[in-house]
């Protein structure tokens, strides 16, 4: 018989995934498309108002619109495949590098986590350890040592020159990597996110489920001249973000945040926040952020969109419907099939 513990161990993919928050680079547009129909019913207009005006544009962008959804159809299918071929035939340069150590943990960060863990630990106090960004619940911490940037750098770049099958992170992003498939999962990023971050998330944002979070997706992305300059203003699959920058050498690139994706972009102020090479910013995943372009260099951020169950089976933060749920490989999209009473409600405007 299958117990509670084996049931929560399973995570799907909400149905929604094939269909909503598709991204038009062209327009600069997340879409949803369920028909040609409903696709023109709903977006004709708007697409036109960006520069779509012509029936040869919209058939470019449909066809668009249909390559990504058959990727995203098959998208367990060639990942697992890429995995398999990653492991069979790719040589790491710094294989010490999959496995978290201490030692590549900033000091100030290890004194935070210790905080957190002690009797009295509050909110407040551990505000006080962080620094404030000037965004509304978007924190800055050291994350990892100098050194250790620059060997995860040099073995991300060793990866991308070699013969090795790979993936794009996302719809926004097209230089990057899914750590996943290159195997950092299981001895890195699982235990960050449970030794050292959730403490953090417990305490800061424990009504988007920071105490809860039982999965992740991980990520790097690559800014460059000739590649990614920017990325639009957009909100995570996630219910806390961590995006540490990892170097190399870059001048701008600045993100910016807007507010939680509930409020109109017609009442939004946004906040720049610097990037620092080692350090990371935590937000809420539904807070509305995009970086501006680099102006020179390369940069590459760790991203970790980090989830709870407990709080996405309720309410699937992409398609905002209870979610519909669909088999995945590992950590899916973060869903359970297991439901417990909603305690906090959505994760708070304020």
């Amino acid at each position: 018989m299958t117990n509670e513990t084996d049931r929560r161990s399973r995570f799907y993919t909400c149905s929604c995934f094939t269909t909503d928050n598709i991204f038009l680079e062209d327009y600069k547009l997340h879409v949803r498309f369920v028909s040609e129909q409903q696709f023109r019913l709903d977006y004709q207009s708007l697409l036109q108002s960006r520069g779509c005006v012509t029936e040869q544009q919209f058939a470019d962008a449909l066809t668009k619109i249909s390559q990504e959804v058959d990727r995203r159809r098959r998208i367990c299918e060639t990942s697992a495949e890429r995995t398999a071929a990653i492991k069979q035939t790719y040589r790491p340069l710094h294989p010490h590098v999959y496995r978290l150590q201490e030692s590549y943990l900033a000091p100030k960060l290890q004194q935070i986590v210790e905080y957190c863990r002690s009797s009295g630990a509050c909110k407040e106090g551990l505000v006080e350890l962080l620094e404030d960004v000037g965004a509304l619940r978007v924190y800055r911490l050291p994350v990892f040592e100098k050194r250790f940037c620059e060997e995860l750098v040099e073995e991300l770049e060793h990866f991308e020159r070699s013969s090795a099958p790979k993936g794009r992170p996302n719809t926004m992003n097209n230089y990057g990597i899914l750590l996943n498939e290159l195997g950092f999962d299981e001895g890195f990023i699982t235990p960050l996110r449970e030794r050292y971050l959730q403490p953090l998330t417990s305490l800061l944002y424990p009504d988007c489920g920071g105490r809860c979070l039982d999965s992740h997706k991980a990520f790097v992305v690559k800014y460059d001249l000739n590649e990614d300059l920017e990325l639009s203003y957009h909100y995570d699959n996630a219910e806390v973000t961590l995006n540490v920058s990892l170097g190399k050498s870059f001048t701008d690139g600045n993100l910016f945040f807007g507010d939680m994706r509930q409020v109109p972009v017609s009442e939004t102020e946004c906040t720049e926040v610097e990037h620092r090479v080692t350090e990371g910013l935590l937000h809420r995943g539904q807070h509305m952020h995009g970086a501006l372009p680099i102006s020179c260099g390369q940069r590459w951020n760790l991203i970790i969109w980090m989830r709870a169950s407990q709080e996405r089976n309720n309410l699937c933060p992409m398609c905002n419907r209870r979610p519909s749920l669909v088999e995945g490989d590992g950590f899916a999209d973060g869903f359970t099939d297991y439901t417990c009473p909603h305690q906090n409600g959505s994760c708070a405007l304020t």
